[in-house]
């Protein structure tokens, strides 16, 4: 653990789901995996793009659309339909397609193993203070478990522009009653996590599991309060 500010004990505490409670990066190598057997399986015509096809196709519609970045789901039922059409498919054909494309591969984008640690430092932390979680993602906390530890799952989106943007946090900080200052926000990204709630008045605490060092990273534009390595260290800070 290391502290880059003076820091006062939170009364409130805001988490980051992807990456920070669980460890995301398989999850998404099978949710696109399912995307390309879907379509390889009911969308034969499919086979003409490419991988990169597919992603320069996805860059493309975020630069015509940059919303789409504030929302993945959106974005991915965009990115099938745009391309089925391309590939010869009427709108309603390609709309009907990509629904139920979405639909398949956010049954495995939430299959999410949350370890059990999680869930005891979760538990622990309710009983202490209020919680609500903020996510850039699509995950049903729901269906992975995690609902029930908070107050609330505000989902970028659906609840307004993704994280570092304002709308999360500001909705974060009315639905708490306390004051931004006395909240805690805790995630994983250096830019989305810590410097949105820098930038909106929050405690920042990052959660650096994976061995790296602030000052090599390019992104590192703002200074967390406090540094962890382990999710159980907030277990000594509120």
């Amino acid at each position: 653990m290391q502290f880059y500010r003076t820091f006062q004990p939170p009364k409130a505490l805001t988490f980051d789901l992807d990456d920070t409670l669980y460890d995301n990066r398989p999850v998404i190598r099978r949710a696109e995996q399912a995307m390309y057997d879907w379509l390889a399986e009911v969308h034969p015509i499919s086979h003409a793009l490419t991988r990169k096809d597919w992603l320069r196709l996805k860059l493309k519609l975020a630069e015509y659309n940059p919303l789409l970045r504030h929302d993945v789901t959106r974005w991915r039922y965009e990115l099938l339909k745009i391309g089925l059409m391309q590939l010869g498919y009427a709108q309603t054909q390609a709309a009907q397609a990509a629904e139920a494309g979405v639909r398949h591969v956010l049954v495995v984008r939430n299959q999410v193993d949350v370890p059990a640690e999680t869930h005891r430092v979760l538990r622990e932390l309710g009983k202490r203070v209020p919680m609500l979680a903020i996510t850039n993602g699509n995950v049903d906390a729901v269906q992975i478990g995690l609902s029930p530890y908070f107050s609330r799952v505000l989902v970028a989106g659906r609840d307004g522009l993704a994280k570092p943007e304002p709308d999360l946090f500001a909705q974060a900080v009315a639905l708490l009653g306390v004051p931004a200052a006395d909240i805690l926000h805790v995630g994983d990204h250096l830019v989305t996590d810590v410097g949105g709630a820098k930038l909106h008045g929050m405690q920042a605490c990052w959660l650096n599991d994976q061995q790296r060092q602030l000052s090599r990273e390019p992104k590192a534009k703002w200074l967390p309060d406090v540094e962890i390595h382990h999710l159980s260290q907030l277990l000594d800070l509120v």
